[in-house]
């Protein structure tokens, strides 16, 4: 399943609305995309978008969503005695190859989302439950209060990463591969100072 903003009439409406999002977020700010406009690019009435949507938030929820099953789908299960570190990094940069298929649309809303300090909060229980998934199929135990902290602590070193992917715009995402490779490493030698 290509996540990519091809708004096609064939597409199911939830697909058309979150390719119609990302089609308009990459010509347009996306503090500026209304959901009409959201609507009216996936051919959908704004009546239509409001039973699928609550709002801009849960359009974008949408897409990690469909993000996170492409990303499961092209790594699968960790293989047992997998290395944690070496499938959480080929994890990320799968994710990010993935997001580098609508990177413009995702830069324009990673710069509304710093303007609106609410969708900043909003996205947090979406990013909570992608790095869930993330860690199952690395391996890594997400069971309990231990389970927990590995997973606040995955989203701490993806969201340091995408900081990072924003600003590389090299063919191999280098930059980002050795972000990524440093900050797993330090969250291993905490992992093991703390028992986590």
């Amino acid at each position: 399943m290509a996540v990519k903003a091809q708004t096609s009439p064939k597409n199911p409406p939830r697909q058309r609305a979150v390719d119609a999002a990302l089609a308009l977020a990459a010509t347009w700010p996306w503090a500026d995309i209304t959901l009409d406009a959201i609507a009216r690019e996936a051919g959908l009435s704004l009546a239509d978008l409001s039973d699928l949507f609550e709002d801009k938030a849960d359009i974008l929820a949408a897409y990690g969503r469909m993000v996170d099953r492409q990303v499961l789908d092209n790594m699968g299960a960790a293989a047992p005695g997998a290395d944690p570190h070496e499938r959480l990094f080929d994890i990320f940069m799968e994710r990010f190859d993935i997001l580098n298929d609508n990177r413009a649309a995702l830069l324009s809303i990673l710069a509304g989302s710093i303007q609106d300090p609410k969708e900043l909060v909003i996205a947090f229980p979406s990013l909570g439950r992608s790095m869930t998934w993330m860690a199952e199929a690395a391996g890594v135990d997400t069971t309990g209060m231990r389970g927990a902290v590995r997973i606040a602590g995955l989203g701490v070193i993806y969201l340091a990463a995408l900081r990072v992917w924003k600003e590389d715009d090299s063919a191999d995402m280098a930059k980002t591969m050795a972000a990524l490779d440093r900050y797993l490493a330090r969250a291993g030698q905490c992992a093991q100072t703390f028992g986590l």
